[in-house]
């Protein structure tokens, strides 16, 4: 099974990425500029800047090219050199290099860098649930290589997102209420959703992507054994029984289940985690407990990222673009009586 992607990738996309050393496994574009949101104009969506992810093999070696080829988009940190810049993007934050502000081929663009191995990691163990957040939802698949233990991987994230959604909704649920939580999951606990972010984001990205969600979801849950996927009337319905949900606990990525573990067992009990996942699979606030996990993972890795943010992107830029943030945040509050008389 390989991952579905939107491969219309479009003249500008290839030009954009023409740009940089091509050395790259993984490469996706994501974000306000790539995919309608709900409240946003053709024309302001254009305007949008459009971001990026980018994971290559060897970063030492990347940040050497692209020092080259770009000098211009890095900070003052480009001193440091591409042995220093790859020990900053693997060994902070959400193991994510970001340059930001970037103008390329009329456009203006942000992009991080991530190694293939942090990248794989994120995505099987949601260690930072940093990048492995932005797969949950549609991305523009730009460049994915024939790395079989990447693409496993990519697979893997979607069916844990399902998995995790599953264990915090009801019995049973709509699709949109599905797609709504998934989207959702990357910004529990993250602080930029109480300042910085539009508070309706999440009902925004999934509104007018419904099905690009499709897309990404569907095989998926044809396939899970625990749920009655009613497609044609776009409804489901999940086994909430303690088995079901003790199933569907052992199957989250290995940090989750450690740090509800952490939340479940108090000190000095170093109970096994099966015993603990059984435990909470009878909790009825169960969904509540997993919901905890997530935040925990997510607030950390958004606090760490956006320090290192700082350093990366350097304090003009990052004035700048925290203003854009303020800005749309504001619009969202100005926008938030006709969303919610539409919901």
């Amino acid at each position: 099974m390989t991952l579905p992607a939107l491969h219309n990738t479009g003249v500008l996309y290839r030009r954009i990425l023409a740009q940089f050393p091509q050395d790259i496994s993984l490469a996706f574009a994501y974000g306000s500029g790539v995919f309608k949101q709900h409240g946003t104009s053709q024309g302001q969506m254009e305007k949008n800047m459009l971001d990026f992810v980018f994971a290559v093999d060897d970063p030492v070696t990347w940040h050497t090219m692209n020092l080259l080829q770009n000098r211009k988009h890095y900070s003052i940190l480009k001193l440091l050199g591409p042995t220093m810049i790859s020990s900053i993007q693997n060994d902070h934050g959400a193991s994510v290099y970001y340059n930001t502000l970037v103008p390329v081929d009329g456009k203006i663009i942000k992009y991080g860098v991530i190694s293939t191995d942090s990248l794989i990691d994120d995505l099987m163990h949601w260690k930072t649930l940093y990048v492995a957040g932005r797969l949950h939802k549609p991305v523009k698949m730009l460049v994915q290589s024939e790395n079989g233990k990447l693409r496993a991987a990519l697979v893997a994230n979607l069916k844990s997102a399902v998995t995790a959604s599953f264990l915090m909704l009801p019995e049973s649920f709509t699709e949109e209420d599905l797609f709504l939580q998934i989207a959702g999951l990357s910004y529990a606990g993250d602080f930029r959703m109480v300042i910085g972010e539009d508070k309706s984001k999440v009902a925004n990205i999934v509104r007018d992507n419904i099905q690009y969600f499709r897309v990404l979801y569907s095989n998926i849950l044809r396939d899970c054994p625990l749920v009655v996927y009613k497609a044609h009337q776009g409804k489901l319905e999940v086994d909430k029984s303690p088995e079901g949900q003790f199933i569907q606990l052992m199957a989250l990525p290995r940090t989750l289940q450690q740090r509800i573990t952490k939340l479940v067992d108090p000190p000095g009990k170093n109970r096994d985690v099966e015993e603990i996942l059984l435990q909470v699979a009878q909790d009825p606030d169960c969904g509540a407990v997993v919901q905890q996990g997530i935040s925990s993972i997510v607030k950390t890795s958004s606090i760490t990222q956006s320090i290192k943010g700082i350093a990366t992107a350097g304090l003009w830029k990052t004035v700048s673009y925290s203003s854009k943030k303020m800005m749309k945040m504001w619009k969202g509050w100005r926008r938030k009586p006709s969303v919610s008389q539409m919901s």
